[in-house]
Parts: structure tokens; C-alpha cells; sequence
């Protein structure tokens, strides 16, 4: 679909470089960017969408090893154990009344399993995962990613107010994205618009969370026998092994400096490209009940997860 307004080609391809490279600059925060990305898309259109995806992935890939040289390990693997009580109970749960509500929505069940597996553990990246295992057609995996896609981007601007209105601590504010928020770009950027305490909380448990990617596949092939093959995401691997070599090398601080900054900077990048590719279209594809159940599924994490993380906080 054609952007609204006519630009020369050639004019629509500086105007992105130039916000390309503003996002680059410490003047443009990851909320910032996410708008910018969505404006232009709604007006201009983006001249680089054949490669917008691909190198979304990469650059969200890269920066999040990045990170793991700006994090104690220590630190992160204490923060890692008390998420995982949350992790665990809010993936089972979410999956259940995603299963109920698709029922009484009469979405298709491929649509209902993808997007409660998105918001469950890790937005696009689970449902990359599991479209293939239960051979997902185009249509369903555009409703399910559009869908998550889209809240993504809501999460992005206002969990970091509803966090300063609610008066939570660091960890908590960390621990509550890595749940409530479904794909890691978004919990990144909300938790680094909150502060460097809960990047650093909300980055382990979040990747942590990601792993269920490699349970659930297992499950759904084994239930639903398809005919898809069960994918690692690596780069947490190499994540893990930043953090490793950062917190065990210190006298190298000054590189994990340079290291860390270059990829809260990609990551700002990321979140521009991700909102670049949010079209009318994508969200026109979306339909309402779809719509209506990834709501649904949303307010009950985030909304269960914010009332047991400040009972116990």
C-alpha cells in the first residue's frame, strides 16, 4: 500500500538516512525513536522496507550481546532466579486463557495459539518459532505478528509512565517489562527509558523467558505433529558469554563501556526500524477479534504480574 504522501524516492531515502543516524546520536531515546519510525511510515513510507526486517533481526541480535558486556553476572543470574517463578506461572497461564477466550472470540486456533505464544514468552520470535511447527499460513502469521507488533509499540510509550505513576523501584519496573511485554526490542527499550537497573533486570529475565521458546516448540510438535524443525535463539548464548567474559575480565572496563553504548545505540536503531514497518496495512490485517484477544491476553500479564511483583516487592 502507497504512504499517504508522494515524495521523490530519493528525498524519502535522506530523510530516513538522516533519522537513521539522529537515532544513532544520544538525542533520541528509544521511545523517541519508535514514534519517529511510525511517522514516517504513516506519512513517507519506508524506502528501505525490502530490508527492513532482516536487518531489524541482525541489529537486535548484536545489540543485545552488546549489552551482556555492560552486565554483572552475579547480579543477573539473582535477578534471573526471582523471575522465574514469574515466568513460569504467567507462560502456563497465559497460554490457558488464550485457549478459552480464542473459544469464545471464535478466533481460528492457529491464529489464538500463535498470539498467545507471542505474548506468553517472546512476541515475534516465538511465533517465528512455532508458525512452521504448526504449518501457519501467511494470513495467520501476519494477524498474529501485527498483532503483537502493535501492542509492542503501545507497551514501549507507556509502561515507562505507568511505572513513574506507580512509584516502582528499578527491579521491579525491570522485572515487569521482561514479563508484561511481549518481544525483547520493547522490553529493552522500556526498561532502558526507566533506568540502567532495570535494563539490567529486565534483559536476564526477559532472555531468560525466551529460552521456553525451545519447550514449547517441543511441546507443539510433539501434541500438534508438524512438520516444522525446533529453533535455538543463539544469540542469548552469546549473550550469557558477554556477560561471562565482562564480569570475569574487568580490567578491559573501558572497551564493555564503548561496547555497551554502541549497543544501546543499535537498539535505538531497532526500535526506529521496527516502527518504520508498521503500516496501515499491518494493522488494517489485523481484524478485531484477534485484536480483542491479544488485549485480553495483554492486561491479564501485565495487570497479574504487576500485583504479584509489588505484593512481593
Amino acid at each position: 500500500m502507497d504512504p499517504p504522501l508522494h515524495v521523490d524516492p530519493r528525498a524519502r531515502k535522506a530523510v530516513f538516512i538522516v533519522a537513521m543516524l539522529l537515532c544513532l546520536s544520544p538525542a533520541m531515546g528509544p521511545p523517541l525513536a519508535l514514534l519517529l519510525g511510525l511517522v514516517l511510515a504513516l506519512t513517507i513510507g519506508d524506502p528501505f522496507a525490502r530490508w527492513n526486517h532482516t536487518a531489524t533481526g541482525w541489529l537486535l541480535q548484536a545489540s543485545v550481546v552488546g549489552l551482556g558486556f555492560g552486565m554483572n553476572l552475579h547480579h543477573a543470574m539473582a535477578a534471573g532466579k526471582d523471575g522465574l517463578v514469574f515466568t513460569v506461572s504467567s507462560i502456563m497461564l497465559t497460554l490457558l486463557f488464550g485457549w478459552f477466550l480464542a473459544k469464545r472470540l471464535r478466533v481460528d486456533g492457529i491464529s489464538a495459539f500463535l498470539i498467545s505464544s507471542g505474548t506468553a514468552i517472546c512476541g515475534g520470535s516465538a511465533i517465528a518459532a512455532v508458525s512452521p511447527i504448526v504449518q501457519a499460513d501467511r494470513k495467520q502469521m501476519t494477524v498474529a505478528l501485527g498483532t503483537v507488533f502493535i501492542l509492542n509499540s503501545v507497551a514501549l510509550l507507556i509502561f515507562p509512565l505507568l511505572g513513574h505513576l506507580l512509584h516502582m523501584t528499578q527491579h521491579q519496573f525491570g522485572l515487569w517489562c521482561a514479563i508484561a511485554i511481549h518481544d525483547t526490542s520493547s522490553v529493552v527499550g522500556a526498561a532502558a527509558a526507566f533506568g540502567e537497573e532495570a535494563l539490567q533486570v529486565a534483559t536476564t529475565v526477559k532472555l531468560e523467558r525466551a529460552l521456553w521458546i525451545v519447550p514449547l516448540s517441543l511441546i507443539t510438535a510433539l501434541v500438534m505433529k508438524g512438520g516444522g524443525k525446533v529453533k535455538m535463539p543463539w544469540f542469548i548464548g552469546l549473550f550469557i558469554g558477554a556477560m561471562v567474559f565482562s564480569s570475569y575480565f574487568p580490567q578491559y572496563q573501558v572497551v564493555y563501556e564503548w561496547l555497551t553504548l554502541a549497543a544501546k545505540r543499535g537498539l535505538t536503531l531497532t526500535l526506529f526500524l521496527i516502527g518504520a514497518s508498521l503500516t496501515l496495512g499491518t494493522m488494517r490485517s489485523v481484524g478485531v477479534k484477534p485484536m480483542v484477544l491479544g488485549i485480553l491476553l495483554w492486561i491479564l500479564i501485565s495487570v497479574m504480574s504487576l500485583i504479584a511483583i509489588l505484593g512481593v516487592g
